[in-house]
């Protein structure tokens, strides 16, 4: 691999632009250290996952930049863009991503709140007399 490859990860209203390239295994998001960024464990796992799954974790220095949506919705769509790129570099990783779920772009967004309603879904406190 010469050149740097990138691809675009979604999620809910997050997106990010992950961009891969030869190294030593460092993750920056938005200029910070991955785990700097992210202080839950199990979303430094969602960043991490499709890089264990194929095992390359460690031979790719990844640059992140993450835009919109909260933390769990950024580690989500980082994860997508990973693995979309991870595919650019090697085709042959496609099964193994696939059967791990790291390909599936989660389409649930936030459900609109209805006239009449508190929330979307929650109404109003009703009162019999």
């Amino acid at each position: 691999m010469e050149k740097q490859k990138n691809a675009v990860g979604r999620r809910k209203e997050a997106v990010t632009r992950v961009f891969l390239s030869k190294g030593d295994g460092k993750i920056t998001v938005n200029d910070k250290d991955y785990k700097a960024y992210f202080p839950l464990v199990y979303l430094q796992n969602q960043v991490e996952a499709p890089l264990k799954s194929t095992e390359v974790l460690g031979k790719f220095d990844i640059l992140v930049n993450a835009q919109g949506g909260g933390l769990k919705g950024q580690a989500e769509a980082i994860k997508l863009g990973i693995a979309r790129v991870l595919l650019e570099v090697n085709p042959e990783f496609r099964p193994i991503l696939k059967a791990a779920g790291h390909l599936k772009r989660d389409p649930r967004g936030v459900e609109r709140k209805k006239f009449g309603h508190k929330k979307a879904r929650r109404s109003f406190q009703f009162s019999k007399r």
